[in-house]
């Protein structure tokens, strides 16, 4: 679908550029969309999109829609002002915790502002569709969303307030979710690519969402909050949190029987290895946590950190926190620094184990006495696991899961996300329709979301230069930018030129503003960066303009109709 030709005169826009950089702005994005007139920010994590930025925040709506579309989405829109019970049924009024805006109606009744809306989709195919005829659908919607953001910050990136397309596919079968779920995915391809977004699709997990089959689209970015690993020698990407290890077991006949050390003042790996003389990989180490109020030890090799992000993914929806000093008051078994599997796994706490823990790897660890360690400490023969769950810290060079390769780390935007949701809301609600075969079949479903407004933010993080903002043509507020130098003929040749450029379908905004110097307007015409800057300049008199290539900075001089011939086509 082809831009509505339209001209902007500057003289009448709404807009205010700044020279400098907002005082608490750290990220590119936070920066230019400020400086360039095109959001300003209302409170914490809340921002107004101005007249320009409303326009790029629609051309990424327009483009979404119109592949959503594509592949039989249906538009609605649903209140974000939401009923409690729905929420309350499905377990994420408590999973969500402070994210959540919660607010009460002069009644008393509870409310929230939606996160998202999975509950309500479900109540509304249960209302609309009773039959396996009725089905699949997609239904999607582009709406604001709201979480309560502890840390706000990174400008349109992280807010309370945001602009969201979410969809959700309904099926009777596991493999008609599967085809809905690669719709989406192809979709989302097509979204990012005409978007102009450098991207990367990676394996992910679940978490509050629940479901099984989960991938992100990120895009890579030194602002971007998500970590990714990816194989250089082959296709394998995922977020760290989904990040898994092969380990195959070891023979522990070869270990001889555990034997206690006598390794006063060493509480820490540190201290242990530098006392044994061995190296903190040969060390085992167990973190003690609490998930849901229960001790929980999570063992990984010394040399290795634990990803209490990843094991909370792991462990969700339930709540994990370190220990205290408080926790050990009244269990004698719970050696602080001296903690050990051995004679306590199973029974005085439930033992978690990265897979590097593996069957028969023998291992230093605590003896369950002050001051005292053991080896020859054998997983399988000495302690059971409970649990193997990757939880470890990704560090570069980690071997890919794939192929073996060691692995890369990058920094990334989460775009979109696309999950096989399965029967979790459907089985919350009981959404059920009649079968081909006259009985009740419960219905399966997907979700996929993308960031609309991250996406404006993300889009700026990867295509800026040093001289401001510079969109992709697709997304961008105008086509051409007509620069006025700033005497009566270049003004009169520039509005010319404008209205001849969108008599030809273009998108133009027209710098005819008084009393601005060239210089101001060669630097905002940088700074907003339009795809084409036309200059009615020194030569205006002969009908001649320049023509620069915003991101390559190439100029050359066109004669207007030569210029609008070529801008045209």
């Amino acid at each position: 679908m082809a831009h509505a030709a339209q001209v902007q005169r500057m003289s009448r826009l709404m807009i205010k550029t700044l020279r400098d950089d907002p005082a608490d702005a750290e990220t590119a994005s936070h920066k230019l969309l400020v400086r360039a007139g095109y959001v300003r920010r209302s409170s914490a994590g809340i921002w107004t999109w101005l007249p320009l930025g409303k326009k790029v925040l629609e051309n990424v709506s327009r483009i979404v829609r119109e592949e959503m579309d594509a592949i039989g989405g249906q538009e609605v829109l649903l209140p974000a002002l939401l009923p409690k019970e729905p929420y309350e049924a499905s377990g994420r009024w408590e999973e969500y915790g402070d994210l959540l805006f919660r607010l009460k109606d002069r009644k008393g009744a509870d409310y929230l502002l939606g996160p998202t809306h999975e509950e309500i989709f479900t109540l509304t195919v249960k209302d609309q569709c009773t039959s396996y005829k009725d089905l699949p659908v997609i239904l999607y919607q582009i709406q604001t969303k709201y979480r309560d953001e502890a840390r706000p910050r990174s400008g349109v990136l992280r807010g309370r307030e945001f602009q969201m397309k979410d969809s959700y596919s309904f099926d009777t079968t596991d493999e008609g979710l599967e085809q809905s779920y690669a719709q989406h995915r192809a979709a989302y391809q097509k979204i990012f690519q005409r978007l102009g977004l450098d991207y990367r699709i990676v394996s992910a997990v679940s978490g509050a969402m629940g479901g099984s089959a989960s991938e992100e689209f990120l895009a890579p970015a030194a602002a971007g909050e998500d970590t990714f690993v990816y194989c250089p020698a082959c296709e394998y990407a995922a977020n760290t949190e989904a990040v898994t290890v092969k380990v195959e077991p070891a023979d522990g006949s070869a270990h001889g029987p555990v034997e206690e050390l006598d390794t006063p003042d060493t509480p820490t790996i540190e201290t242990l290895a530098e006392h044994l003389g061995v190296p903190a990989s040969a060390t085992l180490k167990n973190l003690l946590v609490k998930v849901d109020g229960e001790i929980v030890a999570v063992g990984v090799p010394g040399n290795r950190e634990v990803d209490l992000g990843k094991l909370g993914e792991h462990l969700a929806p339930a709540t994990v926190e370190l220990v205290t000093a408080e926790d050990f008051v009244g269990r004698p078994e719970l050696v602080r620094g001296y903690v050990g599997p051995q004679g306590l796994a199973g029974k005085a706490f439930r033992y978690i184990a990265d897979p590097r823990i593996a069957p028969g790897t023998s291992w230093i660890t605590g003896a369950n006495k002050e001051g005292k360690h053991a080896k020859n400490v054998v997983a399988g023969r000495d302690f059971e696991v409970d649990d193997r769950l990757d939880v470890v810290v990704v560090e570069p060079g980690d071997p890919c899961p794939e192929c073996g390769t060691g692995l890369k780390i990058d920094r990334a935007i989460e775009i979109g996300h696309i999950f096989q949701l399965g029967r979790k809301y459907a089985d919350a609600f009981d959404l059920d329709v009649l079968g081909q075969n006259g009985k009740p079949a419960r219905v399966t479903m997907g979700s996929y979301g993308i960031g609309v407004s991250r996406a404006v933010a993300a889009l700026a993080e990867q295509t800026h230069d040093e001289k401001g903002l510079c969109w992709p043509s697709e997304v961008a507020p105008a086509d051409v930018h007509v620069v006025a130098a700033g005497k009566a003929k270049q003004t009169e040749l520039a509005l010319e030129v404008g209205e001849q450029l969108g008599a030809a379908g273009l998108r133009v905004l027209v710098d005819d503003r008084a009393g601005v110097s060239p210089g101001v307007k060669f630097t905002d015409a940088e700074l907003l960066g339009v795809p084409t800057i036309v200059v009615a300049g020194r030569r205006a008199a002969e009908g001649v303009v320049e023509v620069k290539d915003r991101r390559t900075g190439e100029r050359e001089e066109l004669t207007v109709e030569e210029a609008v011939a070529r801008l045209g086509a």
